[in-house]
C-alpha cells in the first residue's frame, strides 16, 4: 500500500465526516433550535454563508488533525487508542467552534447552548470515528491476513533471536513484520537463524543493508544490558527513519522502562529516542516558521546596516555560505554574515580560536552579539534548521568527533538549531575537544526535548545577545 494514498484516504474521510456533521448540525439548528427563539418555523435555506462554512470548517478540522499528528503514522494505528484520540480531538475542536461561531446564535434559553454543543460533538465524533474505524480496520485486516507488512531486519543470531522470529512468524494475528534477513553480531557467528532467514552480513553492514532493502523496521534481538553493543547498533541506525524495536531484559521490566501496547505479539518495546510527540513537533515547526518570518521583517533595517558595514570594513561577500550536516545526516548550506576576512581557510577547514586575527572588527561585534547568525532564519523557513537544536557542524569535524564519541550521530535525529542548550551552557567551541565537552548538553536536550525547554533556551540566548558575551 502506498503511504501517500493512505494519508489521502484518511484525510478525505475526515473531510467528509466534518462536512456531513456540519450539514446535519445546520439542519438541527434551523429545525429545532431557532424555532424556539422565534416561536415559529424557520425556513431551511442553504445560504452562501452556509456553503462558505461548509468549505472552511472541514478544512480547519483537517488542519487541526494534521497539527495533532494524526496522519503521521497511518499504518500503525490501534482502533482502541484511535477511539480515545478521536473523542479528545473532537471535544477540543468543538469547544473552539462553540466559542468562535455559536455563542451569538439565536437561542430561546441557555439550555439551547448545551443542546447545540452536545449535538455537534456527538455528530462530529460518531461520523469521524465511524469513517476512521472502517479505514483502520481495513489496514489491520490486511496486516493480519499477511497481505501487507513492513520490511524488517532482525539484528542478532542466537537462540533468543530465533525465538523472537518464530513467535512473530507464527502469530495468530501478525504484527506486520516482513523479515528480509538478519545480521549477526559477530563476523564468524554460526546462527540457527540461517535455516529460516538469509544472513545479510554483520553489524558493519547496517548502513548498506538498510538502504538496499528499503527497511522500515528493525528488531534488535540482544539484551538491553549489553550496553556497548546496543549503543553501537543504535548509533549506526540514527540517521535513518526506521522504527526500532528491542527485547526487554529483567532490569527493563522491573524498572518500568519497557512499555508496549501489543497484546498478541511478543513483548517487544519501541526503543525511545526522546523525540517530541507529533503535535509538539508540528507546533515547534509552526513557531519556527512564524518567528523566523517575523524576525526577518523586524531585522530588515539591521540587515541593511550590517551589510553596508561589512562592505565598508573589508573586502569580500556580505554573506558567508558553508556546507553543514543537518537532520538525518543530510548536508545543507548554512548562511551567516561574514565575520572573517575573505578566503579565511586557505589550507582547509579551521575552527575560530580566541583572538583570531582572521576575524574583522565588524565580525568581532557581530560574534559577541550573535547578529552574524540572523541570516539563518532563512534556513529555518526552508526546513533545514530550527530555532533551537544542536548546532550543525561540518563533516570534516564530525568525522573527528565520531572517532572519539560515536554517539554524536544521535544529534542528527532532529533539525540543527540557531541556538542550543550546549551553546547556552558552554558557548562556541574553538576545538574538537571543546565540541566533545559541549556534546553532553546537546544529548541531554535530545532526551528532554520539549517546547518548554526550547523557550528557556531562547530566553537565555536573548539575554546572551544583549550581554554581548559571544565569541
Amino acid at each position: 500500500m502506498n503511504k501517500k494514498a493512505q494519508v489521502i484516504r484518511y484525510l478525505s474521510f475526515d473531510f467528509m465526516a466534518a462536512a456531513a456533521s456540519w450539514i446535519l448540525f445546520y439542519i438541527y439548528r434551523k429545525q429545532y433550535i431557532e424555532p424556539q427563539r422565534f416561536g415559529t418555523d424557520v425556513p431551511l435555506e442553504f445560504t452562501s454563508r452556509f456553503y462558505l462554512g461548509l468549505l472552511i470548517v472541514p478544512t480547519l478540522w483537517v488542519l487541526f488533525y494534521y497539527w495533532w499528528g494524526y496522519y503521521s503514522d497511518v499504518y500503525r494505528k490501534s482502533r482502541l487508542l484511535e477511539l480515545g484520540q478521536t473523542f479528545l480531538s473532537s471535544l477540543i475542536g468543538v469547544v473552539i467552534l462553540f466559542f468562535v461561531l455559536m455563542l451569538d446564535d439565536y437561542v430561546g434559553s441557555y439550555k439551547n447552548y448545551y443542546q447545540l454543543f452536545f449535538t455537534l460533538l456527538v455528530l462530529h465524533f460518531l461520523l469521524t470515528y465511524s469513517f476512521r474505524l472502517i479505514q483502520t480496520s481495513r489496514i489491520i485486516h490486511r496486516i493480519h491476513s499477511r497481505k501487507f507488512g513492513f520490511n524488517t531486519l532482525l539484528i542478532g543470531g542466537d537462540e533468543k533471536a530465533l525465538q523472537i522470529f518464530q513467535e512473530l512468524s507464527t502469530q495468530i494475528r501478525p504484527a506486520g513484520f516482513r523479515f528480509i534477513g538478519f545480521l549477526a553480531t559477530g563476523p564468524n557467528d554460526a546462527s540457527p537463524l540461517e535455516a529460516f532467514l538469509p544472513k545479510l552480513g554483520t553489524l558493519d553492514d547496517i548502513p548498506e543493508v538498510t538502504e538496499k532493502y528499503e527497511l522500515e523496521e528493525v528488531i534488535i534481538a540482544i539484551e538491553s544490558s549489553q550496553h556497548d553493543l546496543l549503543t553501537g547498533i543504535l548509533t549506526s541506525l540514527q540517521n535513518r527513519t526506521l522504527t526500532i524495536w528491542g527485547i526487554p531484559d529483567l532490569f527493563d521490566l522491573l524498572s518500568g522502562n519497557a512499555k508496549t501496547n501489543a497484546i498478541y505479539s511478543s513483548p517487544l518495546f519501541k526503543i525511545s529516542n526522546g523525540i517530541m510527540p507529533a503535535w509538539q513537533a508540528n507546533l515547534k515547526r509552526l513557531i519556527d516558521v512564524s518567528f523566523s518570518i517575523l524576525a526577518i521583517v523586524l531585522f530588515l533595517p539591521a540587515y541593511l546596516v550590517i551589510a553596508i558595514w561589512i562592505k565598508l570594513d573589508s573586502h569580500g561577500p556580505i554573506l558567508y555560505k558553508q556546507e553543514r550536516i543537518g537532520r538525518f545526516g543530510k548536508p545543507f548550506t548554512i548562511y551567516k554574515f561574514r565575520t572573517m576576512i575573505d578566503e579565511a581557510e586557505p589550507h582547509g577547514p579551521e575552527l575560530s580560536a580566541p583572538n583570531d586575527k582572521r576575524v574583522t572588527p565588524v565580525g568581532q561585534f557581530l560574534r559577541r552579539t550573535h547578529l552574524d547568525e540572523i541570516p539563518q532564519f532563512y534556513n529555518v523557513i526552508k526546513g533545514e534548521m530550527s530555532l533551537v537544536g544542536p548546532r550543525p557542524e561540518r563533516k570534516f569535524f564530525i568525522d573527528q568527533i565520531v572517532k572519539k564519541a560515536p554517539h554524536f550521530t544521535h544529534l542528527h535525529k532532529i533539525r540543527p538549531g540557531i541556538t542550543s542548550w550546549g551553546q547556552v551552557k558552554y558557548g562556541y567551541a574553538s576545538t574538537v575537544d571543546e565540541m566533545l565537552k559541549r556534546l553532553p548538553y546537546d544529548l541531554v536536550y535530545l532526551k528532554n526535548i520539549s517546547l518548554y525547554i526550547d523557550f528557556k533556551i531562547l530566553i537565555y540566548t536573548i539575554i546572551s545577545c544583549f550581554k554581548g558575551d559571544g565569541k
